[in-house]
């Protein structure tokens, strides 16, 4: 497909941009929001700081409750052992077992089926979800407020601030969204998730799809939900002083895409996963080096090497917005940039409002 055709969904090119004096005057209003908002906190990296040593404490705390007594015997029937362990520190083993032999079955026998994109339903339900859904509830603790604005059937546009360095807040959502509705969502993702090997071939398989105009549109056609982060990597790789600062939502590919298909739009806020991986600098030069967008330094990586890459455990809450309705805007919307331009900044402004809400809300960073 030409490239000519395509409208990328985390695009952040300035070119061409409606009515530039209006957006000026927007950005100027919301960069004094911000700065007032970081007015109110001019600590808060230092109670980051705090926090951490405070959940660190309680995590050693309660490494002292676990049933060291089964690691004992571990040499004698690990399965067993594993099992045991696992069922005393919450974990629900009920009809795992089979489920996973049925799978296993079925891989074998090639009986199971994936769609034009490569989507794999049952993969992604029996295997990746499961592992989620624990990192969701446990190290995470999410909290999820309006699931009830998820549709429970047909098409519509989840549009979602981004965040963290990895695209884990995006695998969070995923599963929150089937646990609460039992659907799948299919993310759009940047071109560079398809180029990095083996994660181009997983990110199919559960549901993650290019993030372009065409894509998104046959997505929408066929009734899907559709989540898309239209900060795209400058969302990801912001550092820890313009967190919770919403990055340009790009020219607003999103919007075409739901107008055209009129469905609605639901805005998302997500908050804690810009603390769980705090980015205090980058290293351009290694960046390049790298091939890769951004290269973020933290409290704990590069200095901890691989473990500096485990997720610090902030307390994360999720709040689903009511429907922006799509199907009431007038004929040829989804080509009139005014119209884009606006609904964007609604959508924009929305999530922006949200996330000033929810950390005024909040009791800790970690909960």
């Amino acid at each position: 497909m030409p490239e000519a055709d395509v409208i990328w969904m985390d695009d952040h090119r300035d070119d061409h941009e409606p009515n530039q004096d209006q957006q000026g005057r927007d950005q100027q209003g919301r960069d004094q929001q911000g700065r007032d908002h970081d007015q109110e906190r001019p600590t808060e990296f230092a109670r980051l700081l705090t926090e951490l040593g405070g959940a660190a404490q309680r995590f050693l705390a309660g490494l002292r409750e676990l049933p060291v007594e089964d690691l004992r015997t571990l040499g004698d029937d690990p399965l067993r052992e594993l099992i045991n362990l696992g069922a005393r520190l919450g974990v629900d083993w009920s009809g795992t077992a089979d489920e996973l032999s049925e799978f296993v079955r079925r891989r074998m026998s090639g009986d199971y089926a994936v769609d034009e994109f490569g989507f794999d339903p049952e993969f992604t339900t029996t295997i990746v979800l499961p592992a989620l859904r624990q990192l969701a509830r446990t190290w995470f603790r999410v909290e999820v407020q309006g699931a009830e604005n998820i549709p429970a059937d047909g098409a519509a546009l989840l549009v979602s601030n981004h965040a963290g360095g990895l695209p884990i807040d995006a695998l969070v959502l995923q599963s929150v969204i089937y646990d609460e509705i039992e659907r799948h969502s299919r993310t759009l993702g940047a071109d560079l998730v398809f180029a990095t090997p083996y994660a181009g071939d997983f990110a199919r398989k559960i549901g993650v799809t290019l993030a372009c105009q065409e894509d998104a549109e046959r997505l929408l056609g066929n009734g899907e939900l559709v989540t898309v982060f239209p900060e795209g990597f400058k969302g990801l790789g912001k550092l820890y002083s313009e967190r919770y600062k919403l990055q340009r939502f790009g020219r607003g590919g999103f919007v075409s895409a739901a107008a055209r298909a009129r469905v609605p739009i639901v805005p998302i806020s997500i908050i804690g996963s810009e603390e769980i991986y705090p980015q205090i600098v980058h290293l351009p030069a290694l960046a390049r080096i790298l091939g890769v967008p951004y290269f973020p330094v933290t409290p704990l990586f590069p200095l901890l090497g691989v473990l500096g890459m485990i997720p610090l455990p902030s307390k994360w809450i999720i709040r689903f917005g009511e429907q922006i309705a799509t199907d009431e805007l007038p004929d040829g919307a989804a080509d009139d940039p005014m119209v884009v331009y606006n609904v964007t900044d609604q959508v924009r402004e929305t999530i922006q409002q949200t996330l000033y809400a929810l950390l005024g809300e909040r009791r800790g960073i970690f909960g």
